[in-house]
């Protein structure tokens, strides 16, 4: 029969395992799908902003390697009439769409390793922006 000491003891040791593992659990969640050390949030899409005016959407990683990682990538499309019909049309708003990485006529891979003396900058998007919407209907079709 264990005396009243030994209960206590017990608790304590099986508490501070539960305490342990709840927090190791919640750190490598935390470290796999909010942001890794480089402030990439890897559970959402980045644009890249390039030194030539380009700008990808997409899924970065290897930050901090010479050249970065991009996947599932898309990047915008602007359709502008060569010849517009009036002066009016030509004042207009050229369409802009955003077009998936993969469908030109050379076939590139949808992947990217972009030389990071390239890079002006990138950021994390939101998943509520027009950009991200527009991806997650083109990969419903």
């Amino acid at each position: 029969m264990m005396n009243r000491d030994g209960n206590k003891k017990i608790w304590i040791v099986a508490i501070a395992v539960a305490v342990v593992l709840v927090l190791g659990a919640l750190g490598w969640w935390g470290y796999n799908n909010m942001i890794n050390p480089d402030g990439v949030k890897n559970n959402q899409y980045q644009a890249v902003f390039l030194t030539n005016g380009q700008v990808y959407f997409g899924k970065i990683s290897n930050v901090k390697s010479d050249y970065v990682d991009l996947n599932d990538i898309y990047y915008l499309q602007v359709q502008q009439s060569v010849q517009p019909a009036d002066a009016k049309a030509a004042a207009t708003d050229p369409q802009v769409s955003l077009a998936k990485l993969g469908s030109e006529l050379h076939g590139p891979d949808d992947q990217m390793k972009i030389n990071r003396d390239q890079i002006l900058f990138w950021e994390n998007l939101k998943d509520n922006g027009k950009v991200v919407d527009a991806i997650k209907k083109n990969q419903k079709q």
